[in-house]
């Protein structure tokens, strides 16, 4: 299945202070046999708060989530319906190849819950196409469509697309702390 190209332009200072088109290039999928028709853009992030004037260049941003004052900038599409794996996927390798793909993603998940996930993070969510459904504690579903947007305050989730279409979500996720029960 092929995938959309997005096209990510970076802005940065030169050593005047200018503001300057530091980057300019497409930016690939990330695509997983254990996730069929989904596809992931990565397209910025970083471990700590920005301060500028800056280059323009990435920075340390290696976990799929930030962490408490780091960022993302993400687009997912989910594809319609239910999950089906290959019945010959190499399960072993393809999370190996997952994990290096979006280190700690798989780790965020439920495992006995497919899809549900929480993360030290408030999500600002865009839905773009289609639609999606989200899911939260007790089975509470809200569906959104294209224009609704979701602030997801650190709260466990999962999104499900149960109409025909692939969905488009546009997502930048802000690192947050989270308080434990002592």
């Amino acid at each position: 299945m092929g995938h959309t190209k997005i096209r990510r332009v970076v802005t940065g200072h030169d050593t005047e202070g200018n503001a300057r088109v530091v980057d300019d290039r497409d930016v690939e999928p990330i695509t997983s046999e254990l996730m069929p028709g989904y596809a992931a853009y990565r397209l910025w992030g970083r471990d700590e708060r920005p301060t500028f004037p800056d280059d323009g260049s990435p920075r340390r941003a290696e976990a799929w989530y930030p962490p408490r004052d780091g960022s993302r900038f993400m687009i997912n599409m989910i594809p319609p319906g239910e999950l089906v794996l290959p019945a010959d996927l190499d399960t072993v390798a393809a999370l190996d190849e997952l994990e290096r793909q979006m280190p700690g993603a798989m780790a965020a998940m439920e495992p006995d819950a497919p899809g549900m996930h929480t993360t030290d993070s408030i999500d600002y969510v865009l839905v773009v196409s289609g639609e999606v459904t989200l899911e939260l504690d007790d089975g509470e579903q809200t569906v959104l469509r294209a224009g609704d947007v979701v602030i997801q305050n650190g709260t466990r989730h999962a999104w499900r697309n149960h109409g025909t279409e692939p969905c488009t979500i546009v997502g930048v996720a802000v690192g947050a702390d989270r308080t434990r029960p002592a």
